[in-house]
């Protein structure tokens, strides 16, 4: 793994800036449903990350606004595969799609 998220090619998400937690997954079970803990919630602070400059952070923190909580924090859940690294890898994708689509200013 990379020190980074590449969402274009000026700006990369540190990966210490992330938070990540396991947890159970809910719905239909199988075997494993109450011992893998395989749902990852991924956190980011976009209003005091260092990958963003000043000007570019306020533009996505304004168009991200439904999606950041009152800290400016973005929160993406992945539960839809069977393991967590999978799981990880599908919440990291979902976050540099999103702050790639931030970044684009509509016209």
């Amino acid at each position: 793994m990379s020190d980074g998220l590449e969402v274009n090619g000026e700006i990369s998400i540190p990966r210490d800036e992330l938070a990540i937690r396991a947890s159970r997954s809910g719905g239909a079970g199988g075997q494993h449903v109450n011992t893998s803990s395989t749902r990852i919630e991924l956190l980011w602070n976009a209003a005091a990350t260092r990958a963003l400059p000043d000007a570019v952070r306020a533009g996505v923190l304004q168009r991200l606004a439904r999606r950041t909580n009152a800290d400016g924090i973005i929160r993406i859940v992945s539960s839809e595969h069977r393991s967590q690294l999978r799981n990880r890898e599908a919440a990291e994708e979902r976050l540099v799609k999103l702050v790639r689509s931030a970044l684009t200013v509509p016209r």
